[in-house]
């Protein structure tokens, strides 16, 4: 079936496209089968090094309190992020220069820093100028680079995303009467939410994975710190870095397909029930107009 962004591939292209899975197919097999003939040929295979998580010693001292620490991490990144970035993207938009510019001079500053070096600094500045203990100080210092960056980010997905709205949409709030504080809450953020779920997502997403540089950098005693001790202690580097990716990866897969079901559960909430309203109701919506023309409708 032909549409305007696909057509139907012929004969010759089905045959191609074979190929190319097929190709696919055999070259990913190879690197696995080659991965695996590494991996055997360093020992790395050995039960010896893939025993300690089979027992409830090494997930319930290091790698659950980090991966609970990883979420706690995350998880306020992305309480204080995700508001911050609506405003500060919103608030780039404001017919006020007094209001837009200082918005957009803080969005393009943070967006320009590595969250890196937000997180050093941020580490910094809690341990010279501030009384947070050393033992909170890698949380927060964290979450600050974390929250700086990631706000900026999802401004600019806010502001993308409201901008890539029909300007029919704002042309007929106005004609209605509506402010544009109302038209922005009322009617433009409702249909842009959906839009720029996929995107809110990944940036989430990255949220997760960063929380793995305040362990490496700072000391932040999240998922991959927990494993380097782990690791040390049994002698397993390659299992445990593995380990650790799939229980990301399971991480990641687990926030993504959660939005996915959001993002749908979303879409059918706006479609339309179909439901057609009679001259009774509209009378009812409307009790203003009941000796005018829905008046005269019903009596008809």
């Amino acid at each position: 079936m032909s549409s305007v962004l696909y057509d139907t591939p012929g004969p010759r292209a089905k045959r191609r496209n074979l190929v190319f899975t097929v190709l696919f197919v055999v070259l990913l097999a190879l690197l696995l089968w080659w991965v695996w003939r590494t991996l055997d040929d360093k020992g790395q295979l050995k039960w010896v090094l893939w025993q300690p998580f089979t027992t409830s010693e090494a997930w319930t001292t290091y790698l659950l309190p980090g991966l609970g620490d990883t979420l706690k991490a995350a998880a306020l990144a992305m309480v204080i992020a995700l508001p911050l970035g609506a405003f500060l993207g919103i608030a780039r938009m404001s017919d006020h220069q007094w209001v837009r510019i200082p918005a957009g001079v803080v969005v393009e500053f943070f967006r320009s820093i590595p969250v890196l070096l937000l997180m050093l600094f941020a580490n910094e500045y809690y341990a010279r100028y501030t009384n947070v203990t050393s033992d909170d100080r890698p949380l927060y210092a964290v979450v600050t680079g974390l929250v700086l960056y990631n706000a900026s980010v999802l401004a600019e997905i806010v502001r993308a995303g409201i901008h890539a709205l029909p300007k029919g949409q704002t042309e007929a709030a106005k004609a209605i009467g509506l402010r544009k504080g109302q038209t922005m809450t009322s009617i433009l953020l409702p249909q842009a939410v959906t839009a720029m779920l996929p995107a809110i997502v990944s940036q989430l997403v990255v949220i997760v994975k960063d929380t793995a540089l305040g362990g490496v950098m700072i000391g932040y005693t999240e998922l991959l710190n927990t494993r380097s001790t782990l690791a040390a202690n049994y002698a397993n580097v390659i299992p445990s870095f593995i380990v650790v990716a799939v229980i990301f990866i399971a991480l990641n897969f687990a926030l993504t397909t959660f939005a996915s079901w959001l993002e749908g559960r979303l879409r059918r909430s706006k479609r339309s029930t179909g439901a057609v309203l009679g001259a009774d109701d509209a009378v009812e919506l409307n009790p203003a107009e009941v000796g005018g023309s829905f008046g005269s409708g019903a009596a008809v």
